[in-house]
């Protein structure tokens, strides 16, 4: 499988963003693709896309409902 696709609007695939993400576009978007998830920058669908696998994505996921990220975005 290969992790780095260089131009996502390429991937057929229905792409989705969070709803807290706003209306500026300033947000990551998720795609199924075969047995795994793509991720994209929205401002950027030409831009590349990264391939994580469904159990990488529910790691991250179970991550961020634990708050182990929220530092990230600036909410200590």
């Amino acid at each position: 499988m290969d992790h780095i696709i260089s131009d996502a609007s390429a991937l057929d695939a229905e792409w989705q963003k969070a709803s807290a993400s706003g209306g500026n576009g300033d947000c990551v978007e998720f795609a199924p693709v075969g047995d795994g998830v793509a991720v994209r920058h929205s401002k950027a669908p030409q831009g590349p896309a990264l391939l994580f696998t469904r159990s990488e994505i529910a790691a991250m996921l179970d991550g961020a409902r634990a708050g182990e990220f929220d530092h990230l975005a600036g909410q200590a």
